[in-house]
Order: C-alpha cells, then structure tokens, then sequence
C-alpha cells in the first residue's frame, strides 16, 4: 500500500514511562500521527522501524501494505440506457398537491384549477465517490485502577499499527479505544493524595452552609429559625455533611491505571459532483434524494472512469479519485473505495393559475417538489 502515517510529536520529559516500541512520543492530551519533533538527541534513530526519525521531524510510520498488489481494472459496461422515463403529468400534479398539502399556510387553489402547459425533463448525472480510511493516534490515559495487572514492559508493546482492532462494515463511521498491551502501570492518585476523598468545594470541608431560610443569622422574623434550630447552619446537601467527597478522579479508589491508548477511527469521506445541471434547481435540494444507478465499482483503490460516454463523468472522477487516494493516504490507511454514478430525474413544470406563468420541479426517485415561487400563500400566526 502506498499510503503513510506520519508519527506523534516526541516531546515527552525524559523520564518517559512510555518507552514501548513504537510508543516513545506518547504524551498526556495525545498525539495525531503527522508530524515528528523529536529533541536534538535522537534516542530512537537506531531502533528497528524508526530509523527514519531525525532531529525537528520526518519519520513517517506507514500503515501496513497490502498482500498482493491490485491490478488496474476494466471499466464496467456502459449501461444501454442513460435515460429516465417522462414524468405523467397525473404524477408530477400528485405530487405536487402532496407538496401543497404538507405546507398549512398553502391554498390548495394553483393544485386544483393550475393549468400545466409544459413539461421539460432536465436528467442530471452524480458521481459520487467514497473512501472508507482508518486512521490511528496515541495519548497517555489514565482511570481508576480497578484491580487490573500492571503489565507495563513484561514484553515489548505491539507498535500502533499492531494492535488487533475489528473494523465495522464497510463505508461506516465509527471510532474505538484500545488500552495497548504492555504498557499499564498502576501509581498513587494525585488529586486526592491517594487517600480516595476530596474536600467539598460546596462548604469547603465543614460539612455545613448557612441556612438558606434565615440567610446564617438563626432568626427569621424575630423568632428563632425552626429550619436550622437557630443556628444559622444547615447540613450541606453536597457531601451529606462529610465535609468531603469521593474523589473524581480515581473514584475512590486511591490508585489510578497509567497506560497508553490508542484511538481507532474509521471514517467514511463522501463526495459528489454534479454533471450536467442545467435545469436552474439548486445543487443543495439534490443531495438528499436518489437517482437511477448506472455504474457502481468497489475495490481497494479505484481507477478513474476515464471513457465514460458522458465526458462530465470522466472529468470528476479522474479529478476525485486523485485528490482522495492524495488526500487520504498520506495519514490514515485506505481501506476500501467505491464509486457510483446516478441519473436523478428532474421534472420542470410550467403551469398557469389566474392569467400568471409559474414553475415548480419534481425532481429524485423520491418525487420531491421545490415551489420557490407558489402564488397561493399566506401568513400565519399561531397564538
């Protein structure tokens, strides 16, 4: 595979517990893969895999290759048909009184005394493009230590690329966290002085607030506060009186596990171009609707549908493919790309209501209607 990951930033201090192969510029907060800036001694220069590290960057890890190499495929066959049947004027009527009435501030009156005089078909071709990557970033972490064995260098960490991570379905988002092997190791809590409890920020460790009835001063009205029992102070409800609170960050349990994590994302990035859009409707209305599939291909890495019989197809897939395999590769491994090309029918009705010309589209599989100009509206105030 020709793609790359770049590696974390080393700039750890230099007592580093991260040292793990492959783990070395781990920090707290986290690392994207891109760029390297490790100190102007080079610890990691000689170790098996980094030799490419220098001094101020460079080092790129690549993501693993491929088994076999993927040979360039055929282009599929054209399909015999490129076009879409007319729409029936009872159909693009239908569906326009459905567009009406879904509309409370609408007259029904341009739906049911309209007159349709023209019907121009306006097909519009999409070739859309998908790359479905993973990607991989590692930071220190930390949780409350929960009886797990510290197993912090019993044997050398898998490097990032390593670690076993089950990949969802094809073309899907999703993101995982994995706690790396070999690289957890338990240490006292910080925040609480490993004692498991933390002063109450609320009354500041003395269990009690001023009373809220008699603001603190035990009287209310000249009479003794029944609230507090004239005392001014009343239990604080934040700790239930302790003073104190179980600490957030190891939950009470006095230890916290060290470890490095690692973040798996897989993304699928998405992208469409238009061909031949002539018909004056806005590109924004077409994306959530369907068309008729002409071509679909999906492999490792797709190849351009260079002599396509319509030149626009060709032209936006050869450009989407090479900025996607550009883009794509050079921090996050390509798994799988595919390509698809529709034709999205559009209708554009001309009809006259009251001596006027007016125009409404019917546009995707889904019949959907765009009436920027309907003449039969009102205002609507709902008390």
């Amino acid at each position: 595979m020709n793609s790359a990951v770049a590696y974390p930033p080393v700039n750890a201090p230099a007592a580093n517990m991260f040292s793990a192969p492959g783990y070395e510029g781990t920090v707290a907060g986290g690392a994207a893969y891109p760029p390297l800036t490790a100190p102007a001694a080079n610890m990691f220069g000689n170790m098996p895999g980094y030799e490419g590290i220098v001094a101020g960057g460079g080092g790129y890890l690549p993501p693993p290759m491929p088994v076999e190499p993927v040979a360039p495929p055929q282009p599929g066959p054209a399909p015999e048909d490129w076009s879409i049947p007319s729409l029936l004027e009872d159909v693009a009527r239908e569906a326009f009184r459905s567009f009406v009435s879904s509309h409370c501030c609408y007259s029904s009156g341009p739906v049911e005394d309209g007159v349709i005089t023209s019907m121009e078909p306006f097909n519009t071709y999409r070739y859309r493009l998908e790359t479905f990557t993973e990607s991989r970033s590692t930071e220190c972490a930390e949780k409350p230590h929960e009886g797990e064995p510290a197993d912090f260098y019993t044997q050398p960490a898998p490097r990032p690329w390593e670690v076993q991570a089950t990949a969802p379905s094809l073309f899907t988002n999703h993101t995982e966290e994995i706690r790396v092997p070999f690289t957890s190791s338990i240490k006292e809590c910080n925040s609480c002085h490993a004692s498991g409890t933390m002063q109450c920020e609320k009354c500041h460790g003395n269990g009690n607030q001023p009373c809220w009835v008699c603001n603190g001063s035990g009287m209310r009205s000249d009479e003794r506060c029944t609230t507090c029992n004239a005392t001014g102070k009343t239990r604080c409800t934040e700790c239930d009186g302790q003073g104190k609170k179980k600490c957030q960050t190891c939950k009470g349990k006095r230890q916290l596990l060290s470890y490095i994590k690692l973040k798996v994302e897989w993304t699928n990035h998405v992208e469409d171009q238009l061909v031949e859009q002539k018909s004056g409707l806005k590109a924004n209305d077409l994306h959530s609707v369907s068309g008729k599939e002409l071509f679909k291909n999906s492999q490792y890495l797709v190849y351009p549908l260079l002599g396509f019989p319509n030149p626009g197809i060709s032209a936006a897939s050869e450009r989407l493919v090479k900025e996607h395999q550009g883009k794509y590769a050079q921090s996050s491994r390509i798994l799988q790309q595919r390509q698809t090309v529709e034709l999205i029918p559009i209708t554009k009705v001309n009809y006259k209501w009251k001596g006027n010309s007016h125009v409404y589209f019917v546009y995707g599989n889904e019949r959907r209607v765009n009436a920027d100009d309907y003449p039969a509206t009102c205002c609507c105030v709902i008390m």
